[in-house]
């Protein structure tokens, strides 16, 4: 009898158990879980005045805004193969000053190492110029361990970009996507090949666009990532989820020289144009549309006395442009580019250098008496430049004009206003083949080696008759 009730208590209380946690279940947990998910930062209330809370890590369809990131695996195995390892090798000469003239030292041996990007299956290559900057030679190492010698086909100094080329076919290579449609948050790959030590991969996610780190808006629109990103990884690949290539990596932010969360890439539509404009033309194929501005924010807009605080606003029109001839006038701000918002120089910069000679843009813009208008200028050809320093306007050389003078680089000299350099034999017509080792592929390259060069400048010059004469400027 004893044991009958023993059993009996044992069953009402293993049922009693079971019913309890049923009920905990049923009538708590799924409450708890969906008041414990919900993240208060969005608060309504109901016409009772009870808060309602709206959680913001859900969409209005019930799903989840954060996603898992794209497969990487996969991506890796498509892409890794077309990033490779570039070494450069360069021979320094140093001048010494005798009092009656100059002495070269025994060159010196300096070596670098970076990443390219292949861009096409017969062996053209993206770097960084800063990768192949005043190189003598360059080898590139495959993925599979193969070297070849590189040539460089041209260069873009003042967008850190450089085109080389190895005798190669059949070669893996990155398609470009298009870097305007990147968003903020958006995942992507940035791949190495630095040091020879093979590929290197780090996953983040855009953190910025258009950014201009040097804040005099030469160098601009960057994309700005948390990948990380290390000294031998510049001139890698930005890949997108879809194994696109979407920027050149080229730089990190940091006091130390090593990665400490920030790294930045050229996007690439700028790369794109100008790595078809060098292996098209043998130069880059400037735009310009004859305004200069300032770009707006509150403190300015306050001096000026406008109350519009995003866009660029219009200090000058060249009368003989086709911007002054679309009626755009001083004063007016510039807010869109082709249905595509303009708040900073940045923006407005990175847009243009993606774009050739002769392309037909709407601008829109704030005319001076509020009204908003689009109207539509052409860009024009920026080929000259005046170097003012040395009094000289050059000229960026077509590839048949380089041709026709046997060289595959060089700037013409197309006036002289400097009486010295005229009685050193320097004349209209003359060739500029390189500006302190570096050689110069237009007439921007020109003007940007000079405006970098501190103290004494060594100038490479072919005549019209062909000879090639070095002047040393101190």
């Amino acid at each position: 009898m004893k044991l009958k009730k023993i059993i009996f208590y044992f069953l009402l209380i293993l049922s009693s158990s079971f019913s309890g946690v049923w009920l905990y279940k049923t009538f708590f947990t799924n409450e708890h879980q969906q008041i414990s998910s919900m993240e208060y930062d969005n608060m309504t209330s109901d016409s009772s005045g009870v808060g309602t809370y709206i959680p913001v890590s859900q969409s209005s369809a019930g799903q989840k805004l954060m996603s898992t990131p794209f497969d990487f695996k996969e991506i890796i195995k498509r892409t890794k193969d077309a990033v490779v390892n570039v070494h450069n090798t360069r021979y320094v000469v140093q001048y010494y000053d005798f009092g009656f003239g100059y002495r070269e030292s025994q060159p010196r041996k300096l070596e670098g190492t970076g990443s390219g990007v292949i861009i096409s299956p017969d062996g053209y290559i993206v770097t960084n110029y800063h990768v192949i900057k005043e190189a003598n030679e360059i080898e590139v190492t495959l993925n599979n361990k193969k070297k070849y010698k590189a040539r460089i086909i041209g260069i873009d100094p003042s967008n850190d970009i450089a085109v080389i080329k190895i005798p190669a076919r059949n070669l893996p290579y990155l398609t470009f996507g298009d870097s305007d449609k990147l968003e903020l948050g958006e995942w992507v790959l940035a791949i190495g090949n630095p040091f020879n030590l093979g590929t290197t991969v780090t996953a983040g996610i855009v953190s910025a666009k258009a950014r201009d780190l040097k804040g005099d808006n030469r160098i601009e629109s960057f994309i700005q990532t948390d990948a990380v990103v290390n000294p031998g990884n510049s001139g890698g690949a930005l890949i997108n989820e879809n194994g696109e290539l979407v920027g050149i990596n080229t730089m990190i932010f940091s006091m130390t020289g090593s990665y400490i969360g920030y790294s930045f890439a050229i996007p690439s539509n700028i790369v794109k144009k100008i790595a078809e404009d060098i292996i098209e033309y043998g130069s880059i194929q400037k735009s310009k549309i004859g305004i200069s501005g300032i770009e707006l924010n509150d403190r300015i807009a306050k001096e000026l006395g406008i109350s519009t605080t995003e866009g660029i606003w219009i200090s000058d029109v060249d009368k003989t442009s086709s911007s002054y001839k679309a009626g755009i006038r001083k004063g007016d701000i510039i807010i869109g580019l082709d249905n595509k918002k303009i708040s900073t120089m940045a923006e407005l910069l990175g847009y243009l250098k993606a774009k050739r000679p002769g392309a037909k843009l709407k601008i829109k813009v704030i005319k001076t008496n509020g009204k908003i208008v689009t109207l539509p200028i052409i860009l024009e050809k920026y080929d000259t430049a005046y170097i003012s320093d040395w009094g000289i306007t050059v000229k960026t050389m077509t590839r048949n004009e380089l041709k026709k003078y046997g060289i595959q680089h060089g700037v013409l000299i197309a006036g002289v206003k400097n009486r010295d350099l005229v009685r050193n034999g320097i004349m209209p017509g003359h060739i500029i083949l390189s500006v302190n080792n570096i050689p110069v592929y237009s007439a921007d390259d020109v003007q940007t080696v000079f405006n970098r060069a501190r103290g004494r400048i060594s100038v490479e010059i072919m005549d019209d008759k062909g000879r090639v004469v070095k002047y040393i400027f101190g």
